[in-house]
C-alpha cells in the first residue's frame, strides 16, 4: 500500500469541499456555476472543471450541459459515453485556448 502525505492538488481540494456541500443538498439541487466556484476557490477554470469531473466520475453529480451541474439522485448511470465525449471535448477546447494564449505570449511582440 502506498501512503502519500503530500498536499492535495487544487482539483482534489475543490472536489473534497463540494463533496461536503453535496452531503447537505438534496438530489436535483443545482451546484454553483463554474464562475461562482472560481470566485469561491480562487482557482482557474480548468482546475474547477477537473474537480467537477471527479465528482461526475463518482456519480455524485450529473451535468446538464449549459444548465449546470446537479446533485445526482443515484439512479442515473454514470457511464454515459456521450457525456464522457462531451466532457473530453470541453476540456480539449479549454486546453487549446490555453495553448494558444501561451504561444501568443512567446512570440516576438506578444503580450
Amino acid at each position: 500500500m502506498t501512503v502519500t502525505g503530500g498536499p492535495k492538488s487544487k482539483a482534489v481540494q475543490v472536489a473534497d469541499a463540494l463533496r461536503d456541500d453535496i452531503r447537505k443538498m438534496k438530489p436535483g439541487e443545482k451546484l454553483p456555476s463554474q464562475r461562482e466556484l472560481m470566485d469561491r476557490f480562487g482557482y482557474a477554470s480548468q482546475t474547477i472543471q477537473n474537480g467537477l469531473a471527479a465528482l461526475r466520475a463518482e456519480g455524485l453529480i450529473v451535468s446538464a450541459g449549459n444548465l449546470g451541474n446537479f446533485v445526482s439522485d443515484g439512479s442515473a448511470p454514470s457511464g454515459d459515453v456521450r457525456d464522457d465525449i462531451k466532457e473530453i471535448r470541453s476540456q480539449l477546447q479549454a486546453l487549446t485556448e490555453r495553448l494558444e494564449t501561451l504561444e501568443n505570449r512567446s512570440e516576438p511582440g506578444g503580450a
